[in-house]
């Protein structure tokens, strides 16, 4: 099967069910468990978002929870869009451009300093307790994304982002020459894609702007993730003990990000090594030959659609960095097509070592992999 053909099957099969579904942490709505005094309970709150996540068959139609449209993944499905516009160029596109993009401001978040967008659940990590449409940076980041892509009249709003950033997330480290945001008010995490997410945000906005303070701040911030980068070129996902793994994903927003601040920020010379150091780490660990992308530097399982989605989104673009990056990308998008892809169109969440979850999660798999389809039919233009 050809790109385009994914693409549009897939986009037919979202369009369908109106671009809502499950996501793989969305456990908490279940209105069977809210009915329970488990509810109010920290550990079970974590038990049974962990249990209906890493569930080999999906019980959320027997728990009760709900399809919905995901903040985050309407930020993709706009992403998608807008790089399908730009190939295309047809009244079509542009039409459904500006669907996308009107359904993500109808998602934003009123009472905080500036545009933000959360989750459309209550989520339990092993640190904080989000309620639901408690404003994160990570969808947050990815809306400021799609309205600087989609146009001149939404950068307000994307300029509106950097008030959150700046007034509503905390500082967990704040000093001359580093800063780390939180990954929500009233939290302390130190989570290095998540804070690279904020001054991509900021760096991108300053380069619109010009505004000298914002740059400032994504330098710091910056820096910060660049002095934790590990001597093979790797991150950790932060800073804590218990967040001391290294996955695909994860370290593919990191790279995304700090590719696009090097490019627009007049500082962006003194990561260059960090950002090539941290590209042939992930580039050498995180892909088998036949373009089978890895979840774990040092373990192939599960193969997980996000993770192919976003390898291929980052590898595109870094394609500055690596003459081979646009064929490493076609070769994780054909083997995810191949082995993670259903006839009716849309793709499973994971092959894991003696079976397939194939729970077609909406944000999570199909909403990363209409982005990643979009990009590389545009790379390919």
């Amino acid at each position: 099967m050809n790109f385009q053909s994914a693409y549009d099957e897939l986009f037919s099969w979202c369009q369908q069910r109106d671009f809502a579904g499950h996501d793989p942490f969305d456990a908490l709505n279940s209105r069977v468990f809210q009915s329970t005094p488990l509810a109010k309970s920290r550990n079970a709150r974590f038990i049974w978002t962990q249990l209906l996540k890493r569930s080999p068959s999906d019980f959320r139609t027997l728990a009760r929870v709900p399809p919905e449209r995901n903040a985050k993944g309407i930020a993709l499905f706009a992403l998608a869009q807008i790089a399908n516009h730009r190939r295309v160029k047809t009244d079509e596109s542009e039409k459904q451009v500006r669907e996308f993009v009107a359904g993500l401001l109808s998602m934003k978040i009123e009472g905080y300093s500036g545009a933000c967008w959360g989750y459309n659940f209550d989520w339990q990590s092993r640190k904080f307790f989000a309620p639901r449409d408690t404003p994160t940076i990570v969808p947050t980041a990815f809306a400021a994304r799609a309205l600087i892509e989609a146009g001149r009249d939404l950068h307000d709003t994307a300029r509106s982002v950097c008030d959150f950033i700046i007034r509503d997330l905390p500082r967990t480290v704040d000093n001359n020459a580093e800063l780390c945001f939180s990954y929500a008010p009233k939290s302390d995490t130190r989570i290095f894609n998540a804070s690279l997410l904020a001054a991509e945000v900021l760096a991108s906005v300053g380069k619109l702007t010009g505004e000298q303070k914002l740059f400032e701040l994504a330098e710091k911030a910056v820096r910060y993730v660049v002095n934790n980068q590990r001597p093979d070129g790797s991150w950790f996902y932060g800073a804590d003990p218990n967040q001391s793994w290294i996955d695909n994903f994860h370290t593919a927003y990191i790279l995304f990000s700090l590719k696009r601040i090097v490019e627009v920020s007049s500082f962006g010379s003194e990561f260059q090594p960090a950002l090539e150091r941290g590209y042939q780490f992930w580039k050498n660990n995180f892909f088998l030959a036949e373009g089978w992308p890895k979840y774990y530097h040092d373990d192939p399982y599960p193969a997980d659609t996000h993770a192919a989605a976003s390898a291929i989104v980052t590898f595109l673009e870094c394609v500055a960095l690596d003459s081979n990056a646009a064929t490493l990308a076609q070769k994780v998008a054909a083997w995810t097509i191949q082995n993670l892809r259903d006839s009716r169109g849309f793709f499973y969440y994971q092959k894991r070592r003696f079976y397939t979850v194939r729970k077609p999660y909406m944000r999570w798999t199909q909403a990363w992999m209409l982005y990643a389809l979009a990009r590389l039919l545009e790379e390919q233009h």
